[in-house]
């Protein structure tokens, strides 16, 4: 009896929430929303509607079936679609949630260092392969 019920029950809903918790630590711990809500304001809130449907109707085509009957007997598109609406709604969840804790992720800089001076005393618009051997000095000798 435990048998089944944990293969039956406990295994197919670990299997939808551990997505979901994932898909909600991205959204919560690696996004910064206090640079994500201006940018949905001016109009970046078009595309991510687009691209839900988008996704909404590729997994409509490629499972293309009727949602199980337990919830309700929805057609095909509308319950993928109800789908990616509530993942983008778990996705904007977290951004309040993370206004409210007041947290913001650590920024990482994904642009590489400026380039500077090494301390030679080169001139600036002096460039040098430091891997290439030096020349050989000169010492008068003709």
């Amino acid at each position: 009896m435990l048998a089944t019920w944990w293969t039956d029950t406990f295994m197919p809903i670990l299997g939808l929430l551990i997505p979901v918790l994932l898909w909600m630590a991205f959204w919560l711990f690696a996004v910064n929303w206090s640079r994500v809500w201006p940018t949905l304001r001016e109009g970046a809130w078009a595309p991510v509607v687009l691209l839900g449907l988008l996704a909404a109707i590729v997994w409509s085509q490629l499972s293309a079936a009727p949602c199980c009957p337990i919830v309700a007997a929805l057609p095909n598109f509308w319950w993928q679609l109800g789908c990616v609406a509530l993942l983008i709604g778990c996705a904007l969840f977290a951004g309040w949630l993370q206004g409210v804790l007041n947290y913001a992720p650590v920024e990482v800089s994904v642009e590489p260092p400026a380039h500077h001076d090494h301390g030679h005393g080169h001139a600036a618009d002096h460039h040098h392969d430091h891997a290439e051997p030096a020349a050989p000095a000169h010492h008068g000798h003709h």
